[in-house]
C-alpha cells in the first residue's frame, strides 16, 4: 500500500484527500501557493511545501516545482485531485518517469479522452452512443458551416481540448455560427493552447447524467472496469454544475442498465484504470443518451456516490494505484438511499459573479445525513486567483424527499459572512417545484432567473 502521498491540489479536495490518507495512516505532503499558506489543507498535512506565488501557472500548474517537492519530501505517490494538472497527460507521465505512483489513469488514457473529437470517435467505435457531430476538427468556419448543414441547426460549438464547461457556445443559424466559431476558437487557443473546434448536435432541452467508473487490474492480470451508478448534474450555471444527486430521478432501471453498460465499454475501450467519469446527455423526451466526454480524474461530485454506495473513492483510488484490487465486490455492490450535493461558492446568488474576501464568520451545518467537505474556516481569505468553491454540502436520506428535507435544513444552518455566497440560491432551488418534482433539465437555473 502507498505509505506517503503528495496532494497536488488545494482547498476542499486537498483537505478531503488528506482526511482519507490520515485514516489509512498514509503520510501526506501538501503543496501550496503563497496565497494559500494559511488554509486548513496546509496545516492538516504532515508536511507542507510552498511551490510558488498565487498565480496557478507558477504554483499548482508548475509541474517542475511539484515534482521537486515530491522528491524533496520523499513522497511515494502523487494524487492530483481535480482541475490544475489532474488531466495533464504529460504530467502523469512525468510523475511515473520520476519513479512515483500516479493516482489516476495513465497518460495514454488521459490523452485519448482529452481531445473531444478523438474521444467521440473512440466511443462510437466501442458502441457507446454519440450525438451527431464532427469526426475531425472544423479547421475553418466554412468547414464548420458544412458540418452544421449536415447535422442541422441549432448546433453546439465546442473547444475540442476544453473541459469544465468552458469553451462552448450555441449557434442557431449560419450568422451565429460564424460569430461563435471565431469566439470559441480564440478562447480555445488562449485557454488550452489548442484552437480545434468541434461542431455537434445541440439539444434545446436536455439532462446531464454521468456514470462513475473505476478500473483496475485483477490478481490474475485481467483488466476490469466497474460502474458505480449514475449522478444527475443538470442544475448548472454557464454550463458548470451547482448541484448533483444520485440516483438520477430521470433514470429508470432499464435505462440505468444501458447507461452503466455503455460506461463500462467506454472505460474498457481505453484500458482505463483508477477513478473516472463518463458524462452523457440525456434527451428526456425520447430517453436517448449520448456520450459527452470522459473526465479522467476524481470528480467534484464524487461524495454523492460515496454516500449511496457506502465506499470511500479516494481510498479505492489509492488501492488501485498501488496495484491492489478494490475493497468491494463489483458484482454485489448495491446503491442505498439518495444523496444530494450542493456547491457552496463565493459568488452572488443571482448573477453568480465571484465575490472573494475575508471570511469573518463560518459555521457549518451538522446532523443526521449531513456531510460538509470544506476548504476554509473563519479567518481565512478567499482570493480571486482560484475557483470560487468554498465547500460542498452533501446530504443523504432513505429517499429523495428525505434528502431534500435534510438539504433545506443544512442550507439554513450554514453561515458564511465576509465574501459573497450563493447559499440563498439553494434556499430557492430546494423549494422550486421543478427541482422538487425531479422533472428538470439544464435550463432550470435560467428559468429561475
Amino acid at each position: 500500500m502507498i505509505e506517503s502521498l503528495l496532494v497536488a491540489n488545494r482547498g476542499e479536495i486537498a483537505r478531503r484527500i488528506i482526511r482519507t490518507a490520515r485514516r489509512l495512516r498514509v503520510r501526506t505532503v501538501a503543496v501550496h501557493s503563497t496565497a494559500d499558506a494559511e488554509l486548513p489543507f496546509v496545516t492538516e498535512a504532515d508536511e507542507a511545501i510552498c511551490v510558488g506565488p498565487a498565480s496557478p501557472a507558477h504554483s499548482y500548474r508548475n509541474a517542475d516545482a511539484i515534482l521537486a517537492a515530491a522528491k524533496h519530501s520523499g513522497a511515494q505517490a502523487v494524487h492530483p485531485g481535480y482541475g490544475f494538472l489532474s488531466e495533464n497527460a504529460d504530467f502523469a507521465r512525468a510523475v511515473q518517469a520520476a519513479g512515483l505512483i500516479w493516482v489516476g489513469p495513465d497518460g495514454d488514457a488521459i490523452e485519448a479522452m482529452g481531445d473531444k473529437i478523438n474521444a467521440r470517435n473512440l466511443m462510437a467505435a466501442a458502441g457507446v452512443p454519440v450525438a451527431a457531430g464532427c469526426t475531425e476538427p472544423a479547421a475553418t468556419v466554412e468547414s464548420a458551416l458544412d458540418a452544421a448543414t449536415t447535422i442541422g441547426y441549432p448546433v453546439m460549438v465546442k473547444a475540442a481540448a476544453g473541459g469544465g464547461g468552458m469553451g462552448m457556445a450555441v449557434a442557431a443559424d449560419e450568422a451565429a455560427l460564424r460569430t461563435e466559431y471565431d469566439k470559441v476558437r480564440a478562447f480555445a487557443e488562449r485557454m488550452f493552447g489548442d484552437g480545434s473546434v468541434l461542431i455537434e448536435r445541440y439539444f434545446p432541452r436536455v439532462r446531464h447524467v454521468e456514470v462513475q467508473i473505476l478500473g483496475w487490474r485483477t490478481a490474475d492480470g485481467t483488466d476490469r472496469v466497474a460502474a458505480l451508478g449514475e449522478r444527475e448534474c443538470s442544475v448548472q450555471r454557464r454550463n458548470q454544475k451547482l448541484v448533483e444527486e444520485s440516483p438520477s430521478p430521470a433514470v429508470s432501471d432499464e435505462l440505468r442498465t444501458e447507461l452503466l453498460a455503455a460506461a463500462v465499454r467506454a472505460g474498457a475501450a481505453v484500458g482505463y484504470r483508477n477513478a473516472g467519469t463518463v458524462e452523457c446527455l440525456l434527451d428526456p423526451t425520447t430517453g436517448e443518451f449520448f456520450f459527452l466526454e470522459m473526465n479522467t480524474r476524481l470528480q467534484v461530485e464524487h461524495p454523492v456516490t460515496e454516500l449511496v454506495y457506502g465506499i470511500d473513492l479516494v481510498a479505492e483510488q489509492l488501492r488501485v494505484a498501488a496495484g491492489l484490487e478494490p475493497t468491494f465486490d463489483p458484482d454485489t455492490l448495491a446503491a442505498h438511499g439518495h444523496a444530494i450535493e450542493l456547491r457552496i461558492n463565493a459568488e452572488d446568488p443571482k448573477r453568480f459573479l465571484p465575490g472573494p474576501g475575508a471570511i469573518t464568520g463560518w459555521s457549518e451545518p451538522s446532523g443526521a445525513g449531513v456531510r460538509v467537505d470544506s476548504g476554509y474556516v473563519a479567518g481565512n481569505t478567499v482570493t480571486p486567483f482560484y475557483d470560487s468553491l468554498l465547500a460542498k454540502v452533501i446530504v443523504s436520506g432513505a429517499d429523495r424527499s428525505e434528502a431534500i428535507a435534510r438539504a433545506r435544513a443544512a442550507v439554513a444552518g450554514f453561515e458564511v459572512t465576509g465574501p459573497k455566497c450563493n447559499l440563498l440560491f439553494f434556499t430557492e432551488l430546494l423549494d422550486n417545484p421543478e427541482f422538487v418534482s425531479g422533472d428538470y433539465d439544464t435550463g432550470i437555473v435560467g428559468r429561475m432567473r
